[in-house]
């Protein structure tokens, strides 16, 4: 008998009030090892407010998180990425002025070795520019000749492989991207979704959330479907389509099992 790995992130009853609005009801999630998990759900689900407890940019009312089996408290994004979580939110969080390799570092600069780094707060820009090089190679960005080049130069692709990148590089146990194909054309979303399965193959489980049904279906091993607050189901993209998934996302049919 197989038995069932414990989920690298979990939730279990969450619940998230905004006054007389509950955005969270009771939501549970799982996100297993090596594993797309795809998180859909229609305007208004909770699945923003989902992603933001898990991140850390929330905090539950009520509710457990735990990571690798062990309770978890976030008190903000900054502790959830120490503990190896790291978001790619839609806006991209990358600053246009800054270089490539300054965007990879913001907020994790290194510093130079001895009385320079410690006293003056020199940065080792060699080291990050070297790093940085080694991780957009790694992931097949290497059309990006120019690391030092402003990251405003560069195309909507190449800035979300950018983020993927430095999500990859520094989130050791899962990496969250919202939307990161909502703003590309055909053949930047394919190479971002080639990108994203590179991640995977490299052991990092993702959690997609995505409005693209036909993306989500290409890359996703399960589809989380949020309704209402709450966890509808979880659906097998092989044994579904996708005109059950939106049907059972807009209430228009319920999963089997959960017929009334």
């Amino acid at each position: 008998m197989t038995q069932t790995p414990t989920p690298v992130l979990q939730a279990r009853g969450l619940v998230k009030r905004y006054g007389r609005v509950t955005a969270l009801d009771r939501a549970d999630f799982e996100l297993y090892p090596g594993e797309i998990l795809a998180v859909i759900g229609d305007n208004g689900a909770g699945k923003s407010s989902l992603i933001k407890a898990l991140s850390g940019a929330v905090r539950p009312d009520e509710g457990e998180i735990r990571l690798a089996g062990q309770p978890v408290s976030f008190a903000d994004p900054l502790q959830a990425r120490r503990a190896g979580i790291e978001t790619v939110y839609q806006t991209l969080a990358l600053s246009p002025a800054l270089s490539i390799s300054d965007n990879m570092f913001m907020g994790r600069e290194l510093r130079r070795k001895g009385v320079l780094g410690d006293w003056l707060g020199m940065l080792d820009k060699p080291a990050m520019d070297r790093f940085a090089r080694q991780k957009l190679s790694e992931l097949g960005l290497m059309t990006i000749q120019n690391i030092t080049q402003p990251v405003e130069t560069l195309s909507g692709g190449q800035r979300q492989g950018v983020a993927v990148a430095r999500a990859a590089a520094f989130g050791s146990r899962v990496i969250i991207l919202d939307e990161p194909t909502a703003a590309l054309g055909v053949k930047e979303s394919r190479r971002v979704l080639d990108l994203i399965l590179d991640v995977r193959s490299r052991g990092i489980p993702i959690v997609l959330i995505s409005h693209n049904m036909p993306h989500v279906f290409e890359v996703a091993d399960r589809i989380h479907i949020h309704r209402l607050g709450r966890r509808l189901a979880v659906i097998d993209p092989r044994a579904h389509s996708m005109s059950d998934a939106v049907a059972y996302m807009t209430g228009a049919r319920l999963p089997e099992g959960l017929a009334a």
